[in-house]
């Protein structure tokens, strides 16, 4: 009896040892997965926000990790935080009404184009800052898809609407074909409020219902989180298989620096979108004036500013439909100037075909290395005349 007693107790216990290590396995599972699966593309602790619920990063913290796009430095918090979803590229007019923007001073590379009538558009790519509120937001170019599909596996497109009319300028055909609708492109008409909204009265006077669209990069990124297109898509392909990014270094010593300040029209007869950019040697960085005046983002004051800009030379149609749309070379090779650190280097781009990078050399042939920094990027037709 006491044998049969003592193996019954055995038998307990190591069931019940057993059973313990069952449920705290399952307990265990069940915790992870909570924690796993509602932080998936978020960052590992939530970030501080001020009082208008942007990003509030603590700028106090060191400087130490490049940014892919452009190698300029930032904190090991925003890191983290720009790890967790891809590039951002975002349509904004720049329509005389529509000034100022708000964003593009957080830009970490803006292509600028004729979008019609001689009035030139934005694609502002936002990946290492949070801009905030970003817009007035307008309709997509086919040039501009070209350009953002350059940025890696499934790059985010925004827009509201786009060229629809059959041929080579259907912007929002071409969308369909590549397979982005629902997935990377993010277009207003199918997203809505309250990821987009209209505000008349934004820039402090009413405005027509076009200049009136905006959303904020926060938003935006986390329609694609909803999509399960995070820094990897839902198949674990990171965004950045395939991308080529841009050679850069440090700041040139200021005695190396040199003066040159390019400016430019688009079109002939069309002053308020003539550019030019103020070359600073101290700050070794280019201030934007648009249209002869400072061009500042709305949100901050701050006069746009970058390290480099990127000139790019190539073929330019007029398709003279009713809307007026353009058609821009963007696939092959062609004539470039690069601006930085006050100096011009002459040289060629190069993109074979929609997907690939722009890859940009100098004019023998070797791979140009840009300041590390903000780059904006200038599509002109071959001919125009750049000053410096």
């Amino acid at each position: 009896m006491k044998q049969y007693f003592k193996q019954f107790l055995t038998r307990k216990y190591v069931f019940g040892g057993i059973g313990l290590y069952v449920i705290s396995t399952l307990l265990s599972f069940f915790v992870f997965s909570m924690v796993q699966g509602p932080l998936a593309g978020t960052p590992s602790s939530p970030l501080p926000k001020d009082v208008d619920g942007n990003l509030a990063f603590d700028e106090s913290l060191p400087k130490t990790e490049k940014c892919p796009l452009t190698s300029q430095l930032f904190s090991k918090q925003k890191r983290e935080w720009w790890e967790q979803h891809r590039p951002l590229g975002v349509m904004i007019e720049n329509h005389e009404e529509a000034r100022p923007q708000s964003g593009l001073s957080s830009a970490d590379i803006v292509y600028e184009a004729v979008a019609e009538g001689g009035i030139t558009r934005f694609m502002a790519i936002f990946y290492c800052q949070d801009a905030g509120v970003v817009g007035p937001v307008r309709s997509a170019r086919t040039y501009f898809i070209d350009f953002i599909s350059g940025y890696g596996d499934k790059p985010l497109y925004v827009h509201v609407g786009g060229a629809n009319v059959a041929g080579p300028a259907n912007a929002l055909g071409q969308l369909s074909d590549y397979g982005w609708v629902g997935r990377n492109d993010i277009n207003q008409f199918s997203v809505g409020f309250p990821t987009f909204w209209r505000d008349y009265e934004r820039l402090g006077r009413t405005v027509a219902t076009e200049h009136t669209m905006y959303s904020t990069a926060e938003k935006l990124w986390k329609v694609a989180q909803d999509r399960e297109l995070t820094n990897v898509d839902e198949d674990g392909v990171a965004w950045d298989e395939g991308f080529t990014p841009w050679q850069f270094k440090e700041d040139a010593k200021e005695v190396e620096r040199g003066a040159a300040s390019p400016s430019f029209g688009f079109w002939e007869g069309y002053s308020a979108f003539e550019v030019k950019w103020n070359y600073d040697k101290v700050t070794n960085s280019y201030k934007r004036d648009n249209g002869g005046k400072p061009h500042v983002d709305k949100d901050n004051d701050k006069q746009i500013e970058v390290k480099n800009i990127v000139v790019v030379f190539t073929t330019e149609r007029s398709l003279n439909d009713e809307e007026k749309h353009m058609l821009y070379g963007t696939k092959g090779q062609g004539k470039t100037l690069l601006f930085f650190d006050g100096n011009v280097v002459e040289g060629t781009w190069e993109k074979k075909d929609r997907e690939s990078s722009m890859i940009l050399k100098d004019k023998s042939g070797k791979l140009v290395t840009l300041t590390a920094g903000q780059i904006w990027v200038e599509i002109l037709p071959i001919g125009t005349e750049v000053t410096h």
